[in-house]
C-alpha cells in the first residue's frame, strides 16, 4: 500500500512539474468552449397538461347494452401514435412550419425535428399526459404545443366516432349479405317441399320412427281384435245357452207388441219421461227446456226402435225362441254385447287394413325416403344457422346504434387542460452554467493527461527510491541545490505564472457567467452599444 502511495505521488510530482501544458490546454480549450457556449442561442420551452377523465357515468348505466371498450387503452394507443407521420405533418401546417421549407428534404428536416422535440410524458394512474417543446421562438414552442394538444384531443375523440361509424358499415354489410343467404335458404326450402309434399315426414317423426310407430299400432291393433273375437265367442256361448234354458222353461210365452222388450234406453227413457211430465206442469210446450228434452226423447225412442228391428231380424229364423228372448231382459243383454262385440270387430278389422296398408306403403319406399329426409334435415340446418346468425347480426347492430347514440350524446373520454401553453418569457435552455463547468473541466482533464503524458515521455527523477528504481543503484545520500544557483526562485516564478494563469482563467469565466446571471447590468448596455 506505501508503494503505490509514493507511486500515485511520484506522478503527481511529474504532473506538476510539467504544468506548463495545463496552462497551454486550459487557455487553447476554456475560452473557445466559453465563446462557443455563450453563443448557443437560447431556446425557450412550453408546455401544456391536459387530464384525461375516462370515467363516464354512462358508462356504468349502459353497462350489458353497449358495446364496451376500454378508454384507458384507447388513450394509450392515441399517445403512442401522436408522432406518427401524418399528425406531425398536420402539426406543421397548423404552425405554418411546412411554409418555411423550400424543398422536400427541409420539410423532411422539420418533420425530423418535430418528432426529436416534443415530448409526451405521462403521469402514470392519474391520466394527466404533458406536452412540452423547446423552440428558439417562445411563440412558436407555443403554436407547436397547442397544434399538437388539438391533435391529440380531436384525433381521440374521432377514433372512437370513426369505430363506430365502421362497425356501422360493416353490420350493414354483413345483414345485407346473410338476408340474400337466408332468401335463398327460404327458397330451396320451400322448393324442395313442394317437390315432396306428398312423401315429407311429419312432425311425428322420420322414416323409421314412423314406420316403428307404425307396426306397433297394428300389432296393437290386432291384439284387441283377437281379446274382442275371444269375447265374442264366449258371448256367443253364453247366449246360445240361455236360449236354450230359457226355451225350455217358458215354451209358449209370445211377444205381443215392442213394448215387451227390454232395452238399453228403458231406463233414460224413463228419467226423460218423468222429467217431461215435471216440466210440462210448469212451463209451456214452447219452453227450450221443455223443447230440449223432447228432442232428447225422441231421439232415444228412435235408438230403441232400431235396436228392437236389429233384434227381431237376427232372431227371425226361430219365432218360439224369438217370442221367449223377448220377454227375457238376461238374453237381451247377451245379444246387445254380442252386436256390440261384432261392431267393434269390424271396426277394428277396418283400421288394421289401414295401418297394414301404411306398413306396406313405408316399406316400398325404403330407400327413398330416407334419403329425402337426410335433405330436408340439411335444409333445415343450414335455414337455422343462416337465420340465427342473422338475427345474432341484427341485435348486434341495435347494440352498435346504441353505443354510438350514447358517444354522440355524451363523450365517455373528457379532455380537461389543467395547463394551458403559454409563450415563455425566460430561456430554459441552454444549461450554459452546466456546459460552462463542463469545458472547464474538460479543459483542466486535457491538461493533466497532457502533463502526465510528457512527463512519462521525458521523465524527471522527484524522489530517492524513484531514481533508485530507474538506475539500479542505491542511494545514499540527498545534497539539496544553493539558493545561489536560482533554481529555487525559477520555480517559485513557475508557481505564480501556474496560478496567475489560473486565476486569469477564472476571471474570463467569471465574466461568462456573469453576463449570463446579470443580464439587466451586463447584457442590456452591451446591446445598447452594439
Amino acid at each position: 500500500m506505501q508503494e503505490i502511495l509514493e507511486e500515485i505521488i511520484d506522478y503527481l510530482k511529474g504532473i506538476w512539474l510539467k504544468r506548463r501544458y495545463i496552462i497551454i490546454s486550459t487557455w487553447l480549450i476554456c475560452p473557445i468552449g466559453w465563446y462557443f457556449v455563450a453563443t448557443m442561442p437560447d431556446v425557450y420551452e412550453s408546455e401544456a397538461r391536459v387530464y384525461v377523465d375516462t370515467q363516464s357515468l354512462l358508462r356504468p348505466l349502459l353497462r350489458g347494452l353497449t358495446v364496451e371498450t376500454d378508454p384507458n387503452t384507447q388513450i394509450r394507443l392515441m399517445v403512442k401514435t401522436l408522432l406518427s407521420r401524418p399528425n406531425l405533418e398536420r402539426i406543421s401546417r397548423m404552425t405554418d412550419l411546412d411554409v418555411q421549407a423550400s424543398t422536400a428534404e427541409e420539410y423532411e428536416k422539420i418533420i425530423g425535428k418535430l418528432k426529436e422535440d416534443i415530448e409526451i410524458t405521462s403521469a402514470g394512474r392519474e391520466n394527466i399526459y404533458t406536452l412540452a417543446i423547446e423552440d428558439k421562438d417562445p411563440e412558436m414552442a407555443k403554436n407547436i404545443v397547442q397544434s399538437a394538444l388539438t391533435v391529440f384531443i380531436e384525433n381521440t375523440l374521432g377514433e372512437t366516432r370513426s369505430d363506430s361509424d365502421s362497425a356501422q358499415k360493416f353490420l350493414n354489410a354483413q345483414i345485407k349479405d346473410y338476408e340474400n343467404r337466408l332468401t335463398a335458404a327460404e327458397a330451396r326450402l320451400t322448393n324442395f317441399k313442394q317437390k315432396y309434399s306428398g312423401i315429407l315426414p311429419d312432425q311425428s317423426g322420420g322414416y323409421y320412427n314412423k314406420l316403428n310407430s307404425n307396426k306397433e299400432l297394428l300389432k296393437s291393433i290386432e291384439l284387441e281384435i283377437l281379446e274382442n273375437k275371444t269375447r265374442l265367442e264366449s258371448a256367443k256361448q253364453q247366449l246360445a245357452e240361455s236360449i236354450s234354458s230359457t226355451a225350455k222353461a217358458t215354451g209358449d210365452n209370445k211377444i205381443k207388441t215392442d213394448n215387451t222388450i227390454q232395452t238399453t234406453y228403458d231406463s233414460r227413457i224413463a228419467e226423460l219421461e218423468a222429467q217431461l211430465d215435471m216440466l210440462k206442469l210448469r212451463y209451456t210446450d214452447r219452453h227450450p227446456d221443455v223443447v230440449e228434452v223432447t228432442r232428447s226423447l225422441e231421439h232415444l225412442n228412435k235408438q230403441r226402435t232400431a235396436e228392437i228391428e236389429k233384434f227381431l231380424a237376427q232372431g227371425s229364423d226361430n219365432s218360439n225362441n224369438l217370442n221367449q228372448f223377448n220377454a227375457n231382459p238376461v238374453l237381451q243383454e247377451v245379444q246387445i254385447q254380442v252386436n256390440q262385440l261384432e261392431n267393434l270387430i269390424a271396426s277394428l278389422n277396418v283400421r288394421a287394413d289401414d295401418y297394414r296398408q301404411r306398413v306396406i306403403e313405408l316399406e316400398s319406399k325404403i330407400h327413398t325416403l330416407p334419403e329425402i329426409e337426410a335433405e330436408l334435415v340439411a335444409l333445415n340446418r343450414g335455414y337455422e344457422i343462416t337465420k340465427n346468425k342473422y338475427e345474432e347480426l341484427l341485435s348486434r347492430k341495435e347494440t352498435a346504434q346504441l353505443a354510438q347514440q350514447a358517444d354522440e350524446t355524451t363523450d365517455k373520454i373528457q379532455f380537461r387542460v389543467i395547463d394551458p401553453p403559454r409563450a415563455a418569457t425566460k430561456p430554459s435552455g441552454p444549461a450554459r452554467y452546466v456546459l460552462f463547468a463542463l469545458v472547464t473541466v474538460v479543459g483542466a482533464g486535457v491538461g493533466i493527461a497532457l502533463s502526465l503524458l510528457m512527463s512519462q515521455l521525458s521523465p524527471v527523477a522527484t524522489s530517492t527510491s524513484q531514481l533508485s528504481k530507474i538506475t539500479g543503484v542505491p542511494i545514499f545520500g540527498v545534497i539539496s541545490a544553493n539558493e545561489n544557483l536560482g533554481l529555487q526562485k525559477w520555480h517559485r516564478k513557475k508557481t505564480l505564472l501556474f496560478i496567475g494563469s489560473n486565476i486569469l482563467l477564472l476571471c474570463v469565466l467569471m465574466l461568462f457567467v456573469s453576463y449570463f446571471l446579470f443580464p439587466d447590468l451586463i447584457q442590456a448596455p452591451l446591446k445598447r452599444i452594439f
